[in-house]
């Protein structure tokens, strides 16, 4: 007997939509488990090796779990929403949402012959306004509360309004960027701008300048997964490291009630060290160090103050805002050339190749603090502007 399988697969897929096998209900009386797939972005080109290959494990798993008596949820989305979008937009001529609704039929049609178990009645397109006004919303929220340190809280922004009107920042224990003080006659007779300029220095979210991959060709900020070999991932164009205003949350100040959650959660030991890497809370303390013939003074994070007797050299970023300033004339040329270099390197790139440092010499000097000592200040691209303050000291012995 011949195994017609197009038959078949069309006659069991027909079924399973129709009767909708995969919909999962409410029910206490099974224990829940969840699997989640990372949800594909719908392009013309349809699925590619790389969607199946993970979406077939998962869905193996979800059958076991599903034959162990579990009520297993098991949704499938898509990331419909960004660049990728609005690039193919531009090069068309077509109103995105008709392309991404084209995409997105033509991408379930594929996963439907597949035969994936996904309960579709839970489908998620971040294009959807019904799934963004949620994360617009959460931004909102961010934007309306600051960070209490005294309460391990968010606490609303008109709070700090309400005091600062009545006694300035005094006694504040709050995140913020800045270390600031002022009274309550002061901030009272700043205009409105003057007076956002503050909040910003509290908010969760807040606006500040900062490095991106900035693409001149696409018009647009790329993440580190759009870049490779300096160049963008969508039409191969240069990528330069620019400072430029973003939005920014302040994860910092809630990172150990983060780290706590994490311990919560039943997840394995693997995932919550990524975890716990993403989420990069360091302690230790900030030391200043005089530049020598300057009025100036460089600061540095590190979580080992006890090795500064050891310090042999310091090492500012490409980006940093004083690269132009510490750099003698007789060094000018070359550190120019190597920031330029470094300019077109993604954070990615620079961390992942530290075993193949490079730099430069500024020409200036730092005083240690503790000995006295002339430390030579070197610009190099495995410091990266975005980790603390830019600038560290290098103690090779330790």
């Amino acid at each position: 007997m011949e195994y017609d399988f197009r038959e078949m697969e069309a006659r069991w897929q027909r079924r399973w939509q129709e009767e909708k096998t995969y919909k999962v209900e409410i029910d206490p009386a099974r224990p829940k488990f969840y699997v989640l797939d990372m949800f594909p972005y719908p392009s013309g080109a349809g699925l590619h090796v790389g969607h199946p290959l993970g979406y077939i494990a998962s869905d193996i798993y979800s059958r076991y779990k599903r034959q162990k008596g579990f009520n297993v949820l098991h949704p499938m989305g898509f990331d419909a929403f960004g660049l990728p979008a609005e690039q193919y937009a531009i090069q068309t001529g077509q109103h995105p949402a008709v392309t991404t609704e084209r995409n997105i039929a033509r991408y379930r049609e594929q996963l439907d012959k597949i035969g994936f178990s996904f309960d579709w009645d839970r489908e998620v397109r971040t294009c959807d306004p019904a799934y963004y006004k949620w994360t617009q919303w959460a931004f909102l929220k961010m934007y309306d509360y600051y960070y209490c340190n005294d309460t391990q809280k968010a606490r609303p922004v008109s709070e700090l309004v309400e005091a600062f009107a009545l006694r300035g920042n005094e006694g504040l224990n709050a995140a913020c960027t800045t270390e600031l003080h002022f009274t309550a006659d002061e901030w009272n007779g700043w205009d409105e701008q003057r007076r956002e300029q503050v909040l910003q220095n509290y908010r969760l979210a807040f606006r500040a300048d900062t490095m991106v991959n900035w693409c001149p060709q696409l018009g647009t900020v790329l993440a580190n997964d759009e870049v490779r070999d300096g160049l963008s991932v969508r039409g191969g164009f240069p990528v330069e490291q620019k400072r430029m205003k973003q939005w920014l949350l302040r994860v910092t100040a809630y990172a150990q009630r983060m780290l706590d959650g994490l311990e919560r959660l039943e997840w394995s030991e693997s995932l919550k060290e990524i975890q716990r890497n993403w989420i990069g809370r360091s302690v230790g303390a900030q030391v200043f160090f005089d530049i020598a013939d300057s009025d100036r003074k460089l600061e540095i994070f590190t979580t080992r103050p006890d090795t500064i007797f050891g310090v042999t050299f310091m090492v500012i970023a490409p980006e940093h805002e004083w690269a132009g300033d510490l750099t003698t004339e007789a060094q000018r040329a070359a550190v120019e050339e190597y920031v330029e270099r470094s300019k077109k390197r993604s954070e990615r790139e620079r961390i992942a190749e530290t075993r193949r440092v490079s730099g430069v010499a500024t020409g200036s000097f730092a005083i240690n603090p503790f000995t006295g000592k002339r430390i030579p200040i070197y610009i190099s691209d495995y410091v990266l502007a975005g980790y603390g303050t830019g600038a560290i000291m290098a103690v090779p012995a330790h």
